[in-house]
């Protein structure tokens, strides 16, 4: 079997969410590669030391996957790559960052040193895929993200309340605050709606979402950062999933929704069209259009048929992303190696 070092964010233990380095590599352990992994280190230029060092050591290892984000982590990537390339290791960069397409345009020179040399960009989205291609890379390879699906267990909604759920990290570029404005405007039909929102406060917009929360008299249930198994028994007791996001890719949490049989509202910005089709398997609006989130949510509590069409569409579209399925295309990659 091959040996990986797979670069990323692994702070999941100082409280953030889990992120794809940590649930992909486990997946390929079990299947029987050698997985080793950087960095756990909180502080930035500690995390950057600590991947440069581990790919330093790394002399028996077959390809570097590195975890590609768009903004602050794009440079660990591209300072990760250009080692790489000195010390003459095949590196794949697994792009995750919705607004990548905009640092294509932003930083050409530096991209195609990045993603040029790679031994292949691996696109998690049609839409990364595409955006890519148009820029004029050729070494990509669409490869999803996955999920155990048997994880996910699939409840069927007979009668949708206003429960709303939101599941992120609390970022300014997810908007947070939009979901509290959505939540105050449905009240005005539905006083009992209630909204919850799950995930760890990444630059102080948790704080400002409370704050804001009070300001507008709307009741918000905060949990913070919950372990994955939390929220999908917490999913149990709300009925609609809420996406507000500015930019996007693959969000794994509307995957995860859509495996549960949450009926999704979504903004339609970056990659959310190529995963999502507006009335068939989800509800899409403008950016910010806090209206169109409303009249969506109530379209869907007075229409029972679309909403077990809409779910059971969706469950059937995340049963694709399952590992069982995505693991074959990961070995395809390593073997043509």
């Amino acid at each position: 079997m091959k040996n990986l070092l797979y670069l990323g964010n692994k702070l999941s233990g100082k409280g953030l969410n889990v992120t794809t380095i940590e649930t992909l590599s486990n997946h390929l352990i079990w299947e029987g590669y050698s997985v080793a992994s950087a960095s756990d280190k909180k502080n930035p230029s500690l995390r950057l030391l600590d991947m440069l060092w581990a790919v330093i050591q790394s002399r028996k290892t077959d390809y570097v996957l590195i975890d590609t984000y768009s903004t602050s982590a794009f440079w660990y990537a591209f300072l990760v790559s250009q080692l790489c390339g000195v010390l003459g290791k095949k590196y794949i960069p697994i792009l995750h960052g919705g607004n990548l397409p905009n640092r294509l345009k932003s930083n050409p020179k530096l991209c195609s040193m990045l993603f040029g040399n790679a031994y292949k960009n691996v696109a998690p989205s049609h839409y990364l895929l595409h955006e890519f291609e148009k820029a004029g890379f050729e070494n990509l390879v669409f490869i999803p993200n996955s999920m155990e699906i048997q994880k996910y267990p699939f409840k069927e909604r007979k009668q949708l309340q206003p429960k709303l759920l939101w599941v992120r990290a609390f970022a300014d570029i997810y908007n947070p605050l939009m979901a509290v404005d959505v939540l105050k405007e449905v009240k005005k039909k539905y006083p009992d709606a209630q909204l919850c929102m799950v995930g760890p406060d990444k630059d102080g917009s948790g704080e400002q979402s409370k704050q804001y929360a009070l300001e507008q008299g709307c009741d918000v249930r905060f949990t913070g950062r919950l372990a994955k198994e939390e929220w999908i028994t917490l999913s149990k007791s709300y009925d609609i999933f809420l996406n507000t996001t500015h930019f996007d890719n693959t969000p794994v949490s509307v995957m995860e929704a859509m495996a549960l049989g949450l009926p999704v509202v979504s903004t339609n910005v970056g990659g959310i069209p190529f995963l999502l089709k507006d009335k068939k398997d989800a509800l899409l609006v403008g950016d910010g259009d806090v209206e169109g989130m409303v009249k969506a949510i109530r379209v869907l509590l007075g229409n029972q048929d679309m909403v077990q069409t809409m779910t059971r569409n969706a469950r059937a579209k995340a049963e694709q992303w399952d590992w069982n399925v995505v693991k074959e295309q990961w070995k395809g990659l390593f073997v043509s190696g």
